[in-house]
């Protein structure tokens, strides 16, 4: 969520017009992240003020958007906290803005939380396998465009920025995921709309009770139909590690996929299958950044994440099984 394209209160005021908001009072860029541009946008409409938040897409077109927006309105509607896209005055989820398909979904209450303990893994685990279970009926249906194939097509253009035994770990790695991809049993795996991105700025959590409860998840744009457990993996290689080692804590794995097998148990192929989806995951990230890192974009504000991270977790993957918590 760098800035990529600039927008200003008279451009995004004329914009508007096309919605029943009122007018902006305030727009704010969002930096964090990597791949739309984002604002925070207060409005006032018949002197009450809401907040949202407003997205251009700078690699997504307009034909791709509907299945992202249109899952988190499915969501929305199955009570499944996710930001709400608003639509325009014509119906359509989502338009152009300064020569950028645009949309404008609620903001979420609460904040993310960085150090998360077991009750935000606990929280974020059950909530996961809700969503999961909550999109089986979703009438579109689109692949996770960053899963094998973008794998297969991205490593050989980050190989010439890496040393000998990094380029040998990721071609080991890429060939081992082709060999699993094709099994009968990752075949075999349930699957459907899944985040693929939930991350821990990706889920914000609101302490207005008194303890902290679920606000929501957000950033929907890397989502597809992929396999659940893949989306449980990247959730659980963010979540519930050391982040200076990429070790897992052992607390917040066992209670984050407690917590997700009681709305939604594990079939027998997910648990055999649940260590090379832990690698799987982190090969994903761990390409990703490299793409980001050495072949990057201009943008006002971003930040590229250190490609070493899922490197590290990537290397203890596959050295380490990791046993899956009963229920």
């Amino acid at each position: 969520m760098a800035v990529f394209t600039s927008v200003t209160l008279d451009e995004v005021n004329a914009w508007l017009k096309h919605y029943q908001l009122g007018s902006a009072l305030e727009i704010k860029g969002i930096s964090s992240g990597i791949e739309n541009s984002n604002f925070f946008l207060t409005t006032e409409k018949d002197s009450v003020q809401q907040e949202f938040v407003l997205t251009l897409f700078e690699r997504l077109s307009k034909t791709q958007l509907p299945y992202y927006l249109e899952l988190m309105e499915h969501l929305a509607l199955k009570g499944i906290a996710v930001p709400a896209p608003v639509r325009n005055r014509q119906n359509e989820i989502v338009g152009e803005l300064n020569g950028k398909p645009a949309s404008i979904v609620t903001k979420l209450s609460g904040s993310s939380c960085l150090q998360p303990n077991l009750r935000h893994c606990e929280l974020v685990g059950q909530a996961l396998a809700q969503m999961h279970l909550a999109g089986k009926d979703f009438r579109l249906s689109q692949p996770n465009l960053r899963s094998i194939n973008w794998w297969k097509a991205t490593v050989p253009a980050v190989l010439p920025h890496l040393n000998s035994a990094q380029s040998e770990l990721i071609e080991s790695e890429l060939n081992a995921q082709i060999d699993f991809f094709q099994s009968d049993s990752y075949q075999s795996l349930p699957s459907g709309p899944a985040h693929c991105d939930l991350f821990r700025d990706n889920v914000l959590f609101d302490s207005s009770s008194g303890q902290d409860e679920l606000g929501g998840f957000f950033d929907f744009y890397f989502a597809g139909n992929d396999k659940w457990l893949f989306d449980l993996a990247v959730t659980v290689n963010d979540w519930c590690i050391d982040l200076s080692s990429g070790e897992i804590n052992p607390n917040r794995y066992t209670g984050m996929l407690q917590q997700y097998q009681q709305v939604r148990p594990f079939t027998a192929e997910e648990s055999a299958s649940w260590n090379m989806m832990l690698r799987a995951a982190a090969m994903r990230f761990w390409v990703s950044r490299l793409w980001d890192f050495y072949l990057p974009r201009e943008a006002q504000l971003l930040t590229p994440h250190d490609p070493t991270h899922f490197e590290r977790i990537l290397i203890l993957r596959r050295q380490v099984t990791s046993d899956i918590p009963k229920i």
